[in-house]
């Protein structure tokens, strides 16, 4: 069974039935304790506003929150969750990712005083392993996310005999867990390649975008003009992302030898700006950094084209933010993308290329440069789309039908744990009928 059949039906052979999912449980109030790790106040990723967005919602939905996550950047208050810090360290292999095990005795007291009803961890990494110790000390039931498809960055950034090591590491925290969610269908049919754990406990965490934040109404001619190094005239390709090799913006630099009207920004920081610096030197690209709030909606409004050539997306969230945002994108085939342009409105909401193949992508590419009313009208469609999809429904999908799940699969192991020890019992205490050959 695939995890498209999965998500498509509402009752399983092995799984919970509708009855449980539409259960009245769904309307109380539920204690909630979040491990996400990095941080997704600080560290700027993907899975930043999907975070932010799925506290905000669980919070107007009358749950209470604890969020465990690396202890740099964690604000005060954040929609009234509970936030605690948990001591990081840098990852080896790259410096800018903070990791935590979250396993001191002060975390252990204080995820047991909150007393959660289901403990929800990002995966993988380090922390994700202190959720499940303290998930299996306080016997509650434990879902875990998957969010960053580590097994396809091992090679870029160490060493590919690592690669095995690590499925087998995602396949034993995944086993344990109750139930997985992944940001893409993808993702969800690459796991299920490697027996990370069984078909029927693989679940969508579905897309959501804020369609107020990312509108076609923050155009802005003072940021095309500082997005196009004065050019606003020029066509202005925008990329917003982290800046890491893994994301094959490099190929962005093949583009430009094709196009050379053409002028490109890149908003966002990483640790390979300063290589992508010296590639790009002496072309028309701007580099403006992290940009937030109201100048990020304008840096994506004012562009002409989005392009993604990422290859490793577990969704590809700024995607989403671009299509809302009104403006085309042409991506590559790969990874989690497909899932925002599926094959049945490509080329009528936005573009997808064979990855690493410059003439599909200049094919799909240059024909919205040069006309604008082709553009304008793919960007419009684009946007219809995106305003079917709310982070608001897709909190509610994850609260009242896949922690029910992930409760009823946890009551299912548990049960089965506990059987021989029930068997025991009616040995040494039987009733008058009971016969334990």
């Amino acid at each position: 069974m695939t995890i498209d059949e999965v998500n498509s039906h509402e009752e399983e052979k092995d799984g919970p039935s509708s009855s449980l999912l539409d259960s009245e449980n769904n309307s109380r109030p539920r204690r909630i304790a979040l491990f996400v790790e990095p941080s997704p106040f600080a560290y700027v990723s993907g899975y930043k506003n999907r975070f932010q967005n799925f506290i905000k919602y669980l919070r107007e939905m009358g749950d209470e929150v604890m969020v465990v996550t690396t202890h740099e950047g964690v604000p005060q208050e954040f929609y009234g969750a509970k936030l605690i810090g948990s001591r990081s360290f840098p990852c080896p292999w790259y410096q800018n990712v903070p990791l935590s095990l979250a396993l001191s005795p002060r975390i252990i007291s204080e995820v047991a005083r909150f007393k959660p009803d289901i403990i929800h961890a990002s995966s993988p990494g380090i922390m994700v392993f202190g959720a499940l110790i303290i998930a299996k000390l306080l016997s509650v039931p434990i879902v875990m996310s998957y969010h960053t498809h580590v097994p396809v960055y091992i090679p870029r950034y160490t060493f590919s005999w690592l690669v095995r090591p690590m499925w087998l590491i995602i396949k034993f925290l995944h086993t344990a867990a109750d139930l997985t969610l992944v940001p893409s269908a993808a993702i969800g049919r690459d796991l299920q390649a490697e027996n990370v754990t069984a078909a029927n406990k693989i679940r969508l965490w579905n897309k959501g975008v804020d369609s107020d934040s990312f509108h076609p109404r923050f155009h802005s001619h003072e940021m095309r003009t500082r997005l196009s190094n004065g050019e606003p005239e020029k066509p202005l390709i925008v990329h917003v992302g982290r800046l890491g090799v893994e994301k094959s913006l490099d190929f962005l630099k093949s583009l430009m030898d094709r196009l050379p009207e053409v002028r490109i920004a890149f908003i966002g920081d990483g640790p390979y700006r300063e290589e992508l610096e010296k590639m790009f030197e002496g072309m028309p690209v701007v580099f403006t950094g992290m940009l937030g709030g109201e100048e990020l909606s304008q840096a994506y409004a004012s562009g002409d084209v989005f392009v993604m050539p990422s290859e490793s997306e577990t969704l590809g969230l700024v995607v989403l933010e671009a299509m809302s945002s009104g403006i085309p994108v042409v991506g590559a085939r790969a990874g989690g993308v497909p899932d925002i342009i599926p094959p049945e409105v490509d080329g009528k909401i936005g573009h997808l290329y064979t990855p690493g193949d410059i003439e599909d992508c200049l094919s799909k590419l240059k024909p919205l440069l040069e006309n604008k009313e082709l553009r304008e009208a793919m960007g419009k469609a684009a946007r219809q789309e995106m305003e079917k999809y709310s982070w608001r429904a897709a909190t509610r999908v994850i609260r009242n039908e896949q922690y029910n799940a992930a409760i009823w699969f946890w009551r299912k192991k548990r049960a089965h744990l506990l059987r021989p020890l029930q068997w025991l019992a009616k040995c040494f205490f039987p009733s008058p009928e009971v016969n334990c050959r």
